[in-house]
C-alpha cells in the first residue's frame, strides 16, 4: 500500500508540474512579430485574429488580394498583409523584403508555415506526376523555401518555427501528394530542428486530425476524381470498376462530412508553440488524432494496413 501511495504521489506531482511548465507564457508579447502563411481561410485566417486579439504583430500572408482584405476589415490595425505564393521563389524573397523592413534589427520571432492545399487526392494509378507535384510544391517545398529564405530574421530574434503537418505524415490513408508532402513536413522539421536548436530556434510540429477547412473541400475532391477517372484508359477502369470508383467518391463525403469544425484546437496549439517558453516539440490536435490516428501509427504495418483496409473499397478485379 506504501508503494502505491508513493507512484499516485508521485503521478500526481508529475501531472502538477507539467501543468505549470505548460502554462508558463512568455513576457512582452506585444513586442514580437509573426508571420503566417495561407490566412486567406482556414487554420491560417483564424489563427491571425486570434494572435492580433493577443496583442501580437501579426504578418498575415495571404494568396489573394480579397483574402488580404477580408482580414484587414476584421481585425485590428497592428495586423499587416502581404500577398504570398509558396511556390514562388520570386514571391517569397519579396516577402522577406517585406518582412526586413518591418521588423529591422529585432528580427523575426515567428514563423507559422500553415498555406497548404489536399488537392488532388486519389488512388496513385488515376494520377499523373503534375498531380503530385501540385501539392508538393505547395505543402512541402513551399515550406522549405519560406523557411530557408526567412530564417536568417529567426535566427536574430531567437524566435520559433511551427510547421503544420498532419496525422497523414504519420500514417498514410490515401493516394497522392498530400501524405506525402506531411511526412516530409515531419522529416523537414526534425533535420531543421536540430540543425538550428544551437541558436536558441525552437521547431515545433502541429499535427492536427480531420478538421473541416476550404483545404479539404468535398466537392473539389470528388470532381478531380471524376475527371481523373475519365482520362484513364479502359483497362484501368475496368481493373477497378464502376463500384470501386462510385464507392471512393462516397467515402470522401463521409469522410469529410465527419470532419472536426472546431478550428480553434489547432490554432490553440499554434498560439501555444508561439507563445509558451517551453513549447512542445509536437502537437497533437483534435480526437481522432490522439486517440485514433497517432496510436495505429505505431501498430505492426500489417495491423495498421488492416484498419485503413476497412474504409476502403475493394476492386473489381482484386486478388
Amino acid at each position: 500500500m506504501m508503494c502505491l501511495a508513493l507512484l499516485v504521489v508521485l503521478v500526481v506531482f508529475i501531472l502538477l508540474y507539467r501543468w505549470h511548465r505548460q502554462n508558463q507564457i512568455l513576457p512582452n508579447l506585444s513586442d514580437k512579430h509573426v508571420l503566417i502563411t495561407g490566412c486567406d481561410s482556414g487554420f491560417g485566417n483564424l489563427l491571425a485574429k486570434q494572435l492580433d486579439r493577443r496583442g501580437m504583430l501579426v504578418l498575415a500572408a495571404c494568396l489573394t488580394e480579397k483574402g488580404a482584405e477580408s482580414l484587414k476589415r476584421e481585425s485590428s490595425s497592428r495586423l499587416k498583409t502581404v500577398i504570398l505564393d509558396v511556390t514562388n521563389s520570386q514571391s517569397v524573397s519579396s516577402a522577406v523584403t517585406w518582412v526586413t523592413g518591418i521588423v529591422g534589427n529585432k528580427g523575426l520571432w515567428g514563423l507559422v508555415n500553415n498555406a497548404g492545399i489536399s488537392i488532388p487526392t486519389a488512388p496513385n494509378e488515376w494520377l499523373t506526376k503534375e498531380d503530385f507535384s501540385k501539392v508538393l510544391n505547395v505543402n512541402l517545398l513551399g515550406v522549405v523555401d519560406v523557411t530557408i529564405q526567412m530564417l536568417p530574421l529567426i535566427r536574430k530574434a531567437r524566435g520559433r518555427i511551427v510547421n503544420v503537418a498532419s496525422v497523414a505524415g504519420r500514417l498514410t490513408f490515401c493516394g497522392g501528394g498530400y501524405c506525402m508532402s506531411k511526412y516530409g513536413v515531419e522529416s523537414f522539421s526534425d533535420s531543421l530542428r536540430q540543425d538550428i536548436i544551437a541558436f536558441g530556434v525552437k521547431v515545433c510540429i502541429v499535427e492536427p486530425g480531420f478538421f473541416q477547412t476550404q483545404v479539404t473541400d468535398a466537392n473539389l475532391q470528388k470532381e478531380f476524381c471524376r475527371k481523373a477517372w475519365a482520362r484513364l484508359p479502359e483497362e484501368v477502369r475496368q481493373s477497378y470498376g464502376q463500384q470501386y470508383f462510385e464507392k471512393h467518391c462516397e467515402t470522401i463525403e463521409s469522410t469529410l462530412s465527419k470532419s472536426n469544425s472546431k478550428l480553434s484546437l489547432v490554432t490553440d496549439c499554434m498560439e501555444h508553440a508561439l507563445t509558451a517558453v517551453y513549447p512542445w516539440t509536437r502537437y497533437s490536435a483534435g480526437l481522432d488524432a490522439k486517440i485514433l490516428y497517432l496510436p495505429i501509427s505505431y501498430f505492426p504495418t500489417v495491423i495498421a494496413d488492416f484498419l485503413i483496409g476497412l474504409y476502403k473499397p475493394k476492386p473489381a478485379h482484386s486478388a
